[in-house]
């Protein structure tokens, strides 16, 4: 089992920015790719960005430019620096760990809310 704990949600004006982190436990050696989503009212879980143990990284198209996810293999957590939000980007985000068997863990959640 893999455990992961988010934090850094909340609410911002648009065009701020917010730092999300999420931080890995347990049977660590299992994953591959970590990432976030985020799931708007009434609409479907989106990947936002993701990141391989090995550094490649993966956008989704409209916060490329915006967003850079960030990840420390050997503190075994990942990040997502978000820039430039805009109302569209409110969402719970989760962050997300992938093994090599391609089993997918959850956080529990987090808030953002981009509104003036």
């Amino acid at each position: 089992q893999v455990q992961l704990v988010e934090s850094g949600g909340g609410l911002v004006q648009p065009g701020g920015s917010l730092r999300l982190s999420c931080a890995a436990s347990g049977r660590i050696f299992n994953i591959n790719a970590m990432g976030w989503y985020r799931q708007a009212p009434g609409k479907e879980r989106e990947l936002v960005a993701d990141i391989t143990r090995g550094g490649t990284t993966k956008y989704e198209d409209s916060v490329k430019g915006r967003f850079t996810i960030s990840r420390d293999n050997a503190k075994n957590t990942v990040d997502l620096q978000m820039n430039s939000l805009k109302p569209e980007d409110t969402a719970v985000y989760y962050c997300n760990a992938q093994t090599w068997s391609r089993v997918n863990y959850w956080g529990q959640g987090t808030q953002v809310t981009v509104s003036s």
